[in-house]
């Protein structure tokens, strides 16, 4: 089509096809009450005509954008960026654009500023992904006229806000459980940062579960979530003596920490047992391969807009808590006899 001819539009469509108006609508937008050689012949004029659907102008007729807007965390970690993929595909395989906006550090106004900025943009619906305290709290604070979706590992729903996540304390309690059944008594923690939910309840999960089955929480080392700290705590847990077995709050932490005993001639499982947590790209790819807990990112972003459409449309939504995955490979085992 030239540059200077008219755009063909939907009765053009329903003109060629030999169909009315209203089929042709219901093709584009996914009606299930076109047969199937109908809905063919609909699909090949849409084809050779060129057209392409105006949102612009249906958002005007139907008052729906098909759009949502997404608050995330600027961090580069595995976590955050996992989840804004997920949920930015899970958007588009529903039919809807994502407007993004990561921040770094999330002030009261600059929150209250996006949210009216995805209001005035005609979004029909916000998620926030806020794996840190400061995101998850100040977004709490602030009054959005919008459904708004938050994923948050730990927090609670309230008027406003529907809170939904993966169960990171059940999952950390899965990676504790199962050193414990393979006969350890001495479970430490490498704990990620604080600062992140995502720390905290891994954390609690640890605790929570050595509870349970009535054994001592040795003192925590905390990480930031990089190798690098990670190996330096395991250079110092060397030389201060090594526990028989330990959770680790990230695959990534577990490798920095595997790294400083292979340093030190130490040996995985033999003389250490480690579980991680995430299911990273290249968990099954170190020596030995990293049990860890599997989170299900896709999971995550599918239930999301689940959730979301049910708020949008006024539903019921099922809010509860994804289940993650314990995946078994080789860096644990029984602890050695004597």
């Amino acid at each position: 089509m030239s540059s200077g001819a008219r755009r063909p539009s939907l009765k053009d469509v329903a003109r060629v096809a030999g169909v009315s108006y209203q089929t042709v609508s219901r093709v584009i937008n996914g009606g299930d009450r076109v047969s199937v050689a109908t809905r063919d012949r609909v699909l090949g004029v849409i084809a050779e005509l060129g057209y392409r659907r105006n949102d612009v102008a249906r958002a005007l007729v139907t008052s729906r954008t098909r759009s949502i807007g997404v608050i995330a965390d600027a961090s580069p970690k595995f976590g955050p960026v996992s989840t804004l993929a997920a949920v930015e595909s899970a958007a588009r395989d529903a039919g809807y654009t994502a407007l993004v906006a990561t921040m770094s550090y999330p002030e009261p106004a600059v929150v209250a500023r996006t949210f009216q900025d995805f209001v005035e943009r005609g979004v029909e619906g916000i998620v926030v992904i806020a794996p840190r305290v400061s995101l998850a709290h100040v977004a709490q604070e602030v009054t959005a006229s919008l459904p708004v979706v938050m994923l948050s590992p730990g927090e609670a729903s309230q008027p406003g806000i529907t809170v939904f996540y993966e169960d990171q304390e059940l999952g950390a309690r899965l990676a504790t459980r199962h050193l414990v059944e393979l006969g350890h008594r001495e479970v430490a923690h490498l704990a990620g940062s604080q600062d992140w939910l995502d720390g905290q309840v891994r954390l609690r999960g640890w605790q929570a579960e050595l509870r349970a089955h009535q054994l001592a929480a040795p003192a925590v080392r905390y990480g930031d979530w990089t190798g690098e700290s990670a190996y330096l705590i395991g250079r110092r847990m060397v030389a201060d003596g090594l526990p028989s077995s330990i959770f680790i709050a990230s695959d990534l932490m577990a490798l920095g920490f595997i790294r400083a005993l292979y340093e030190a001639g130490v040996r995985v499982p033999d003389d250490i047992s480690i579980v991680g947590f995430d299911d990273n790209e290249f968990a099954p790819q170190v020596y030995p391969p990293l049990t860890t807990v599997r989170q299900s990112f896709a999971t995550v972003g599918s239930r999301c807009m689940e959730i979301l459409l049910g708020r949008i449309e006024g539903r019921e939504v099922d809010n509860s808590p994804a289940v993650p995955e314990l995946v078994i490979r080789d860096s644990a085992a029984a602890p050695r006899l004597g």
